[in-house]
């Protein structure tokens, strides 16, 4: 496995990654430059069509809070976005999650598990287009999300998140109208059943000789080079 400082091309972008390598999965936070996701996962497909990795169950991860601990989603809707925040780590509870995701589009789609490996759902979560670097991905939440179920029935999730974003200026109203487009263009796929929900990925099986990837000291660190 190659460690996180993993390799640059010569162009600038990372290498592409091996099955098992570890790398960070990052999210900005929406009103300023700062990481306040990351999450270490492994590696299972890296193209130039397709980078497809899972993270574990019991992965340590950094998630935002309310300065004071809370948990976003205990804070009422009006605030927040408004009041001033934190970060923590913890460990992520339940079933893992293989994501998926093609280099421009935005979005990004999540395979959810029941317990025994009962497939639950798809789910889209709409984004900017992952920036590559060498230890990981870069990207920056866009609040809207899909779900999609086996029988290809579908419904949107965080609408509310979404309006409160566009009401307190995390997001203007042109980039509103691109996270829209978006997700309509997401469920122009789903209509037509195409990549990634095709693909069966519903049965993949992580490789039983993984170990789960550490959160590094450095996880916000700032990349020397990024790619798309």
């Amino acid at each position: 496995m190659t460690d996180l400082d993993g390799k640059t091309a010569a162009g600038g972008g990372a290498e592409r990654w091996a099955p098992g390598d570890h790398i960070l999965w990052r999210y900005r936070e929406n009103s300023g430059p700062r990481v306040h996701i990351c999450r270490p996962v492994t590696v299972v497909r890296d193209t130039d069509e397709l980078l497809a990795v899972w993270m574990a169950p019991g992965t340590e991860c950094v998630k935002p809070v309310i300065a004071d601990g809370t948990p976003l989603h205990r804070e009422p809707l009006a605030t927040r976005y408004t009041k001033p925040r934190a970060v923590r780590t913890g460990r992520w509870s339940g079933t893992g999650v293989l994501k998926l995701a093609r280099p421009r589009d935005p979005w990004s789609v999540w395979l959810f598990w029941d317990p025994g490996w009962r497939f639950k759902n798809w789910y889209v979560n709409l984004e900017e287009p992952r920036a590559r670097w060498s230890g990981g991905v870069d990207s920056e939440d866009h609040f809207l999300d899909i779900s999609v179920r086996s029988d290809r029935s579908w419904r949107w999730h965080d609408e509310d998140e979404f309006e409160q974003a566009l009401r307190v200026g995390l997001m203007g109203a042109d980039k509103a109208a691109d996270v829209r487009a978006a997700g309509q263009a997401a469920l122009d796929v789903i209509a037509a059943w195409g990549a990634p929900f095709s693909d069966g990925w519903q049965h993949w099986r992580p490789d039983p000789s993984w170990v789960v990837p550490s959160l590094p000291d450095d996880w916000d660190r700032t990349p020397a080079h990024v790619s798309s």
